[in-house]
């Protein structure tokens, strides 16, 4: 029988919402992963679109967690971080890093930090510079445009040539122990697309697309990220998991589309049937 491979999730929970670790548990799982969290904060939603949520802080709860986990004696395959809570937390999660991960092991770093030009509440330039931190130690690093140009301090705008995102991919390899996945290229008619960059050998950059859906909606970075790690870790290449993360990050956007109701998040959890498939075919 196969070692079970075993990830860890570090961000928040928000408790209504559809993303971060309520997107993350689900999706990884599908891909017979086994996932365990660690909840950077809990909140009562998510920051987009609700107003008067309330926030617990988690970060003095982080060390004592870290140390019952070495007493166990339990390490993890991988680790995959997404909005952290407060940038006293980064600290604690190089520590966590670094203690409980196996020697082999991989780090994704989704830097949830902003979009559309503008951090999300709370963060400023401090915070992504700590990020930019957290990221060097990251095997994959997977920046939307809007956090690429935080992490580079260069200026965002809505548009950029395919030779302005491969320009920023390329940077970016400072930011990454290996691979860089550069969410947000839009240079391509009626498609969504992405840049996958190996830092050994950038020449060879890759760019992927998939359908774009003309509908925004919170949360697809989740999508994206949980599926790209969990198809990562079954053993795909970084360009066949963007293309399955892609490819489900617009089923789940075409499931929400038609329901205006459901403007807080997107239906993933009607594409998780799929995976099995995807796997087969890219």
């Amino acid at each position: 029988m196969s070692e079970t491979i075993k990830i860890l999730t570090i961000q928040d929970i928000s408790c209504y919402g559809q993303c971060s670790i309520t997107v993350a548990l689900p999706m990884i799982s599908a891909f017979g992963i086994e996932t365990a969290v660690l909840p950077s904060a809990i909140l009562s939603t998510h920051t987009s679109g609700f107003s008067g949520y309330t926030v617990r802080d988690l970060t003095e709860d982080l060390p004592a967690i870290r140390q019952h986990w070495e007493k166990e004696g339990i390490y993890f395959n991988a680790i995959y971080t997404g909005f952290i809570g407060s940038i006293e937390q980064f600290d604690y999660i190089k520590d966590i890093i670094d203690s409980r991960l196996k020697p082999d092991g991989k780090v994704f770093v989704d830097p949830a930090m902003a979009d559309n030009g503008e951090f999300y509440n709370g963060f400023d330039q401090d915070f992504a510079d700590k990020m930019g931190e957290l990221c060097k130690i990251g095997d994959y690093v997977l920046p939307n445009t809007t956090e690429a140009c935080y992490l580079l301090h260069k200026p965002w705008k809505e548009e950029f040539t395919k030779e302005e995102m491969l320009e920023m991919a390329n940077e970016l390899s400072a930011f990454t122990k290996k691979y860089v996945i550069l969410k947000g290229d839009t240079h391509k008619e009626g498609k969504l697309g992405m840049i996958v960059l190996d830092k050994d050998d950038p020449s060879n950059a890759q760019f992927v697309y998939n359908d774009k859906i003309d509908h925004m909606s919170h949360g697809t970075g989740d999508v994206f990220a949980s599926s790209f790690v969990g198809s990562s870790l079954v053993g795909k290449s970084p360009t066949s998991a963007a293309k399955i993360a892609g490819e489900l990050t617009k089923k789940a956007l075409e499931e929400t589309i038609d329901d205006p109701s459901h403007n807080y998040g997107v239906k993933f959890e009607r594409v998780i049937p799929s995976i099995p498939e995807l796997l087969k075919t890219i």
